[in-house]
């Protein structure tokens, strides 16, 4: 019986043998369109480097290489001959510069460049952040259009139209880059873009939405850069990769970190895996004509009793149904999202990312995914999106120890949208402070809860001030507690200024002064209104509070006292202490709070270093504060 097996096994290779080889003689000669990665450096923690070809009859191909220190092996098409997969493999004294990869087929030769990269210094680089900085959030598009050259390229001609809210604005690189001293003078200290990979270069007619309510649903551009054609390419609308670096470079020169928005879990809809057929049958979580669409029940994720087919659905589901998702069950798709992480970091000297829709990947891969990045770029920090507001849900994808899944996926830290909602209530519609206070006090659910990211909105909601009841004085109460609470505050591109907008695409709207043509200029003291004004030089005082007072930055925090509309906290150190206090009240407020934790002994005087209120003193281990309707005073020890 096993002899008739290995009869038959023989057989069919033979015969899987003679179709390959039929094929190969059927095709014509080898075409090449891409190769990723287009480079890599000697000395790299990945060695050999997988790359993938994709091209025409590439069946039965072999590689020779043209210059030295480069070996290739391992070659295995797909059976359409449309993608080659390669090992290449660099000497550790590989020179830099490029070589030249000779594909040949029986029906001929194509040629590829590869280079062997210089790597970046590591000095002012790969830094990663910490508490003591403060991360702006920039969607390129909107910002400030420095280039207007690049405004309506000639490979994606009509996309361009700044009355239409869904089409490019001109936003791009060097708009960021003249606008650095702004944002250094703010008091920021790292700066997250929204993804630069390629888009594509037509109109959207998968995604249809209306400008307005009640309006005809039209075709959109992908502005935003969430549906990337091209991992490793720029889109052409923010400009190229020596603008890129440039940015990074100016940057790093005044003091400000860069963060890389990266989206593992899908690709855009055009993407030519999507379209022309995956390398790999099993590179996407399904196909465009046969695919689960995701039902976002993100919390069956971390349920202990829930069936793996519940869990399928939103590990697997394509995003609004439109968005193909990527299968990093499947080694080549896990091993190329790995290279690309690494490949922008040592293209660019980033010092951070933050990666997209993290929860809707398996926390298998992000396991594998950490370790290949730290390993690379030991100092580099990784935010993940976890759009929920649950705080045992959001906790759970934090690095520091293994859940009941057994896996710890390595992620440095969240942003805290659990915190984001009661905030938002409290400050924008009245409702309870106490709320903010219950969230925190479930900071133990965290590894560790002192790095996450605290904000009070970004692109994917309304603006702050646009939410029923928000104000100036409300908005000013929510960046105080963001910049004085334990964590790192993300402020979002104009929110500093009182800017408007509700929900997509009007929370994007464009940085007043940032584009040719527009009415006023809100970077230049000169052009703005007084409510902007008032906006931004609160927001440059809490900057420069948070710079010089450590506990701010550093310090634990030790809640004081709690009421529906007060709040009192310190932030401590070995060193010294702050205390900050709010009153979210309507009228004026009066609370008295047991000081002796704060270590600060009687008679102590305090000043509040907002100018909100006198000096105080503690007394018999209390301290007493009165703050008027809608206050917020940060006090510090009274130099004698």
């Amino acid at each position: 019986m096993r002899s008739h097996l290995n009869i038959c096994r023989s057989l069919l290779l033979i015969l899987l043998s003679l179709s390959i080889t039929a094929l190969a003689r059927a095709q014509g000669p080898p075409e090449l369109v891409k190769v990723e990665p287009p480079n890599w450096w000697a000395g790299s923690s990945i060695n050999p480097v997988r790359v993938l070809m994709r091209g025409r009859n590439l069946m039965g191909a072999q590689i020779t290489v043209r210059g030295t220190g480069l070996r290739v092996s391992n070659l295995r098409t797909n059976p359409a001959g449309t993608y080659l997969f390669a090992d290449v493999w660099i000497a550790p004294n590989a020179a830099p510069g490029f070589r030249t990869l000779h594909l040949t087929t029986p029906k001929g030769l194509v040629e590829a460049p590869f280079e062997v990269s210089a790597p970046l210094p590591r000095a002012g680089r790969f830094q990663g952040w910490t508490t003591d900085d403060v991360v702006y959030l920039i969607m390129t598009d909107r910002f400030s259009d420095g280039d207007p050259s690049n405004n309506d390229p000639a490979g994606s001609r009509g996309m361009y139209d700044r009355a239409k809210p869904r089409y490019y604005h001109g936003g791009d690189f060097q708009g960021i880059i003249n606008h650095l001293p702004y944002l250094k003078d703010l008091g920021v200290t790292a700066i997250w873009l929204t993804p630069w990979y390629d888009n594509v270069n037509h109109l959207n007619q998968r995604e249809q939405y209306a400008d307005r309510p009640g309006g005809a649903r039209t075709p959109i551009t992908d502005y935003h850069g969430y549906g990337a054609i091209d991992y490793y390419g720029i889109e052409e609308h923010f400009g190229s990769m020596d603008d890129l670096r440039r940015l990074v470079d100016e940057a790093h020169r005044l003091g400000i970190k860069v963060i890389q928005d990266q989206v593992a879990n899908h690709t855009g809809p055009y993407h030519p895996w999507n379209v022309e057929g995956p390398p790999t049958p099993t590179w996407y979580n399904g196909t465009q004509a046969q695919h689960l669409a995701n039902n976002f029940q993100t919390w069956v994720l971390h349920d202990p009793h829930a069936i793996p087919s519940l869990k399928r659905t939103v590990l697997e589901g394509w995003f609004i149904d439109i968005l193909p998702d990527m299968n990093q069950n499947d080694p080549e798709t896990a091993r190329y999202e790995i290279q690309n992480t690494l490949w922008w970091i040592g293209m660019t000297g980033i010092d951070g990312i933050r990666q997209d829709t993290w929860q809707y990947v398996p926390n298998s891969f992000w396991h594998d995914w950490t370790r290949a990045l730290k390993r690379e770029y030991p100092h580099m920090t990784v935010v993940g999106e976890v759009f929920d507001g649950d705080v045992a849900h959001t906790s759970f994808y934090q690095g520091g120890r293994a859940r009941f899944d057994g896996v710890d996926t390595g992620l440095d830290t969240l942003f805290d949208f659990p915190l984001l909602y009661p905030l938002r209530r409290a400050f924008a519609e009245d409702k309870p402070l106490r709320e903010a206070v219950q969230i925190v006090s479930y900071d133990h659910l965290y590894p560790n809860p002192s790095v996450l990211l605290s904000f009070i909105g970004n692109h994917d909601m309304s603006r702050f001030m646009s939410e029923p009841g928000a104000n100036v004085e409300g908005l000013k109460l929510a960046e105080t507690l963001l910049m004085t609470m334990r964590g790192t505050p993300q402020l979002y591109y104009g929110d500093e200024i009182a800017m408007r907008g509700a929900g997509d695409p009007d929370n994007r709207r464009d940085f007043p002064g940032g584009f040719p043509g527009d009415k006023h200029n809100a970077f230049d003291a000169s052009g703005r209104t007084n409510e902007e004004a008032d906006a931004l030089g609160h927001m440059r005082l809490l900057g420069q509070l948070r710079r010089e007072l450590e506990p701010l930055r550093r310090g634990t925090l030790v809640n004081l006292y709690v009421a529906d509309q007060q709040w009192a906290y310190a932030r401590k150190t070995e060193r010294d202490v702050v205390i900050v206090a709010f009153n979210n009240d309507t009228k004026r407020a009066t609370f008295e709070f047991d000081a002796r934790p704060t270590g600060l002994a009687d008679g102590t005087r305090l000043i509040d270093r907002l100018n909100v209120v006198q000096d105080l003193q503690i007394n018999g281990g209390k301290l007493k504060v009165t703050l008027p309707a809608r206050e917020a005073a940060i006090f510090t020890v009274l130099a004698r």
